[in-house]
């Protein structure tokens, strides 16, 4: 039994449409919570970014490059211990295991903004392309944020000066 040649065309393009198209691990699997780049005072040449970055796929990914117009030049670094002294240090790439999230944050993982081109305000928004393994790219728009601090004064007035 022959079919028509356009019945064959057909039946040959439902069979393509019915097969499951590979995926791509790239932009799909990865997200993106909770970014923002550090506010510095004017005039300070250097800033960081911090963010968590979800891994939904079943492997391994890793963070290899950032980039952003603010900045001259971008790294990847990390917070070490040195005999009791924390350091930063640049790091080839930041790993974001299967099915979990690798947080940047201050004193550990972050993405340094080195010779910024304009001062960060508190409201801007820094635009930052991540680059992963794979090849894929994200482009995020990080909000600039005023640090948090603990303790307000520097030096608190001692007991003895208080008057009483």
């Amino acid at each position: 039994m022959h079919l028509h040649p356009t019945l064959g065309i057909l039946a040959a393009a439902l069979t393509a449409i019915a097969l499951p198209l590979p995926t791509l691990a790239g932009e799909a699997d990865l997200s993106i919570v909770g970014s923002y780049v550090r506010m510095v005072p004017p005039g300070t040449p250097n800033s960081a970014a911090f963010m968590t970055i979800s891994n939904g796929s079943s492997s391994d990914r890793k963070l290899v490059k950032a980039e952003s117009p603010v900045a001259k030049r971008s790294e990847l670094h990390t917070h070490l211990n040195d005999q009791g002294m924390m350091r930063m240090r640049q790091v080839e790439a930041i790993e974001i295991k299967a099915a979990a999230q690798t947080e940047l944050k201050p004193g550990g993982y972050h993405i340094m903004l080195f010779e910024l081109q304009q001062p960060l305000q508190e409201g801007d928004s820094v635009a930052l392309t991540l680059r992963f393994d794979d090849g894929s790219t994200k482009e995020i728009d990080a909000p600039v944020k005023k640090p948090q601090t603990v303790m307000k004064a520097e030096n608190p007035p001692e007991h003895a000066t208080m008057k009483h």
